[in-house]
């Protein structure tokens, strides 16, 4: 496993729709464990390829309970609303309030290719929103209600 390079907003790999995933390879199972890692390492909760430069339809999500990782997601439905402070880790220091939805299901393929669904809601539903978008060459500030504002996250 190696650390990838997390792409900064203003990477014009931020702005870009991601290519779905066909067939599970060695370089793309490299490319999870690669992003699990440098998700862990950054402190983060999820991880779009197109962060690391890779312009795939590919999420990882771990928000406490066990690693997710999502092959061409697509939300499948959701409700319920949810306004909170959302970061990213190609935007570090900086967060700003954003209105998702609470719950939310995504069907998607695993490492393996199987098709899963995933249920989430609160910080889970918003991570899948999240990263679904960076996927479609959003990001988060597109969505920001008022200013971003700086944050400073402690040391354990």
């Amino acid at each position: 496993m190696a650390l990838r390079t997390i792409r900064m907003q203003g990477d014009a790999v931020l702005t870009k729709k991601c290519r779905e995933i066909t067939e599970m390879t060695p370089k793309i199972q490299m490319l999870i464990d690669d992003m699990l890692e440098t998700m862990y390492e950054a402190q983060g909760v999820g991880l779009a390829a197109p962060q690391v430069g890779i312009l795939k339809r590919l999420v990882v999500i771990d928000v406490g309970e066990e690693p997710l990782v999502l092959i061409n997601p697509e939300i499948i439905s959701s409700d319920g609303v949810q306004t909170g402070g959302e970061g990213c880790l190609s935007l570090p220091g900086m967060a700003g309030q954003v209105t998702r939805p609470n719950h939310v299901i995504a069907k998607a393929y695993d490492r393996n290719m199987h098709e899963i669904t995933v249920e989430g809601t609160d910080l889970l539903a918003r991570a899948i929103c999240h990263e679904v978008d960076h996927l479609e060459g959003h990001m988060y500030t597109e969505f920001v209600e008022g200013d971003l504002y700086e944050v400073s996250y402690e040391e354990d």
